[in-house]
């Protein structure tokens, strides 16, 4: 059995019809006005119909958006999953031990869209239900509606804006992540990758206060490893943090990026931190050398010695370094803009 919401309009609307032929008989001259009063009735009554109907419709497409919003969230969480098994792999290698950096970098970035889809969500749902209640009750008037229609129209379009930031991030990170594991060789935007990689990596920058400022032409496509592009961008951030910025130390990093040759691309790295000795430069890339050990919270002296190796034995480049102390550091990395094969 069916629920009619109107049925007692359209039972008086029946008796009006009804009344009218009577009155049609004995009162013909008050059946105009009668007519007319019948007509505003069936009028309105047709009117909350449609609002009716039009907020079921509504409704349906707020449960369309609070499924894709679940759909958006499973991925997230999927990802994170996916992030952490592949840190667990690999935490044996200290090459690629910054992948739990991604980690975090997913839970922190996600959270800020997530959070506000859900908020949006939860309060169209309440001024829906609200709207709906004023609907049954024949209170709902055309001014009502109409702030309702604004709400909806302002509200479904954060979901849908932040459901999209939330997916180009997990769609980020999980691409970072799968080159970070499999080192595979792929065309690339290198503007759009190094912004991936330093969103992982502001777990690491935020606290500390520090700006990672990027130069780099927008359509600049690479056939190259960006695995290990990100790896290399990984490690020189968090040895600047480690070194150039210890104990405090306030100050910035920037990545400039340029073509001197239209197959070559030039990547510069400066920070403007303590810098270092010509004893200490001359080491940089030496093994197990660090400049923090035994103060607590050194490092391997692995980092800069694998970025060296990656851009020499697999994107087939070199690398430099500039410093003196207390004028920061500069590493300038020169590669093909397409990676020759391995033999």
């Amino acid at each position: 059995m069916s629920f009619n919401l109107f049925a007692a309009e359209e039972e008086a609307l029946a008796k009006a019809r009804a009344l009218e032929k009577r009155l049609e008989a004995l009162a013909p001259q008050c059946l105009s006005e009668y007519r007319e009063l019948v007509a505003a009735f069936e009028l309105s009554t047709r009117e909350q119909q449609r609002l009716v109907r039009v907020s079921d419709r509504l409704q349906a497409q707020l449960s369309d958006a609070n499924h894709e919003l679940e759909r958006r969230r499973s991925e997230a969480e999927a990802a994170l999953e996916s992030l952490r098994e592949a840190q667990e792999a690999m935490v044996q290698s200290e090459k690629l031990a910054s992948l739990g950096a991604l980690v975090a970098g997913v839970a922190h970035e996600i959270n800020t869209p997530v959070g506000i889809a859900v908020s949006c969500a939860s309060h169209l749902a309440d001024a829906t239900q609200a709207l709906r209640h004023r609907a049954e009750e024949g209170e709902l008037g055309k001014a009502e509606f109409a702030r309702y229609l604004t709400t909806a129209i302002d509200t479904t379009d954060l979901i849908l804006g932040n459901c999209e930031r939330a997916s180009q991030l997990i769609a980020g990170f999980k691409q970072v992540a799968v080159d970070r594991a499999s080192a595979e060789r792929r065309g690339v935007n290198l503007a759009a990758y190094i912004q991936d990689t330093l969103v992982s990596l502001q777990p690491k920058l935020r606290p500390s206060g520090h700006a990672v400022a990027v130069n780099c032409p927008g359509d600049l496509e690479l056939d190259s490893y960006p695995g290990v592009l990100s790896q290399i961008l990984s490690n020189l951030v968090m040895n600047a943090l480690t070194h150039a910025f210890a104990d405090g130390r306030p100050g910035d990093m920037a990545i400039a990026v340029d073509l001197p040759t239209p197959d070559t691309v030039r990547l510069r790295f400066t920070d403007n931190g303590r810098g270092m000795s010509e004893e200490h430069r001359a080491r940089v890339f030496e093994p197990f050398f660090t400049t923090r050990r035994g103060r607590g919270r050194g490092g391997s002296g692995l980092g800069l010695h694998i970025v060296h190796n990656l851009v020499v034995g697999v994107l087939k480049g070199s690398i430099t370094v500039d410093s003196m102390p207390d004028q920061g550091t500069s590493f300038t990395l020169l590669f093909p803009r397409r990676t020759p094969g391995q033999d």
